[in-house]
């Protein structure tokens, strides 16, 4: 996977003072919770050791999770909060828009074909379905929409 910002992040990337989508979806891949307090602990250098680092091969994984429980100890004091890794997570379904992505788009009167859906990265399929879930503040869902030709 390349280094690639959204342009909707533009705001934050060059601080990095907010966890860009790509270092989310290592996360996710990892199966390690990253709290943005924490990310704030680190140095520039290690925010940008994560953003380059891959995390897709199993063996990429598992570095990227020790350095992550590495770092969250040693800038915090606090052991990494580890979750589940989803075997089949909604952002590599290609075939099936995610629930909470229709229901966000819905709510602003937008409708997602499958075949818009099936258009997308994995990596843009992936920021919609972090966007539009309830917990986030959502604002970036529609820059998103529009970052990625959908409306």
């Amino acid at each position: 996977m390349e280094t690639r910002f959204f342009q909707f992040e533009a705001d934050f990337v060059n601080s990095l003072r907010c966890i860009p989508m790509q270092v989310r979806l290592k996360l996710d891949t990892c199966g390690i919770k990253l709290k943005l307090p924490q990310w704030h602990r680190f140095s520039a250098e290690e925010r940008q050791t994560l953003v380059d680092l891959p995390c897709e091969t199993e063996t990429e994984v598992r570095a990227y999770q020790q350095l992550l429980q590495r770092l969250i100890s040693e800038r915090t004091g606090e052991a990494a909060t580890e979750l589940a890794i989803d075997p089949h997570p909604a952002w590599r379904n290609a075939e099936t828009v995610a629930d909470s992505v229709q229901d966000k788009a819905t709510e602003i009167g937008v409708t997602i074909t499958p075949a818009q859906w099936t258009n997308l990265s994995p990596e843009q399929r992936f920021a919609l379905i972090k966007l539009s879930r309830s917990n986030h503040e959502n604002a970036n869902f529609l820059p998103a929409l529009h970052e990625f030709q959908i409306i």
